[in-house]
């Protein structure tokens, strides 16, 4: 076998019946290749990019909605982190946002592991479990509201139960509604959670888990050594997404406690929403947005250098 001129020319092949040399395809993508893509990458700009553009410039002014606006520079900025009401929207978006990545994806795995492979009612359980999360956010708030309620379902149960010194307004008492918006939070998402996580299942190959029993791997260490490792994918999938709902909850403060009571359950996302519609004062809930922004893209930036970091050390 010869090369000649960038062609191969087989043993017993006269150099001029040699196969032709593959086509010249041009380098580069053309024009022609992705201007079907304009009208939607046009949409994004002007739907998505744009818009932050807007709202972050507003953040450094005065602007009430209406008339003219004078430039603040930082003051906006600077009330967002010393206002104590404003600090304590902060604190409890990374409260909530910490509790739903842990709850969630911790109940989301539990939830997948149990119904991986042998149960034989695995597929009705998981639709049963998936079902919360394809129903408005809205709709389940407003029934967790009614079973949360004085003279609800779950004050009801505990009086059957003999446990009636426990009644009380979940969502009145300050210390404990943050707690039941959590609560919301995680019942509605583990079923997106597991789904996730059944995916990631799906791959573990059967034989290495059976291999490593015969050898006289427990079940934790079967888990730690074969299952996590090889689902690393699905768990960083889990955890960016779910961190990214937790930080921006906004309908189940809305509609189970309005912010309330005391202020007590604020988050960015509903100061965004008051300081905005509820007192026109628009450039401080423009900054705040833009705080609540800035978390996300570097709390999500944290957590997939840890993860990545700890795929490495599994490989």
């Amino acid at each position: 076998m010869t090369i000649t001129n960038g062609r191969i020319i087989p043993p017993g092949t006269d150099n001029n019946e040699a196969a032709p040399a593959p086509p010249h395809r041009p380098s580069g993508i053309g024009f022609g290749r992705w201007w079907w893509a304009l009208p939607a990458v046009a949409l994004t700009l002007v739907v998505t990019y744009m818009a932050t553009a807007f709202g972050a410039f507003f953040a450094f002014t005065d602007w009430t909605g209406l008339g003219d606006f004078n430039f603040v520079g930082f003051d906006n900025f600077i009330q967002v982190l010393q206002d104590p009401t404003l600090v304590g929207s902060v604190r409890n978006t990374l409260f909530l946002a910490a509790g739903f990545v842990v709850f969630t994806n911790a109940l989301g795995l539990l939830f997948a592991l149990a119904l991986n492979r042998t149960l034989k009612t695995r597929f009705v359980l998981r639709a049963l479990i998936f079902m919360p999360v394809v129903l408005s956010s809205v709709a389940v708030s407003f029934v967790w509201k009614f079973i949360f309620a004085f003279d609800g379902p779950l004050n009801q149960f505990l009086g059957a139960v003999g446990l009636g010194n426990l009644k009380q307004d979940w969502l009145a008492n300050p210390s404990l509604a943050l707690w039941c918006i959590l609560a919301v939070m995680v019942w509605q998402s583990i079923g997106f959670v597991m789904v996730i996580y059944l995916a990631g299942l799906a791959t573990v190959p059967v034989e290495l888990e059976e291999a490593a029993a015969l050898d006289g791997a427990g079940v934790w260490r079967i888990f730690r050594s074969i299952v996590l490792p090889t689902i690393q994918p699905s768990v960083a999938i889990a955890t960016v997404l779910t961190l990214i709902q937790g930080l921006s909850v906004f309908d189940q403060v809305l509609t189970l406690t309005g912010g309330g009571p005391a202020d007590a359950t604020q988050t960015l996302a509903s100061q965004v929403y008051s300081q905005t519609f509820v007192y026109g004062a628009f450039g401080l809930g423009a900054a705040a947005a833009l705080v609540l922004t800035v978390f996300i893209l570097i709390l999500a930036l944290i957590q997939q250098f840890i993860v990545r970091d700890r795929a490495k050390i599994g490989d």
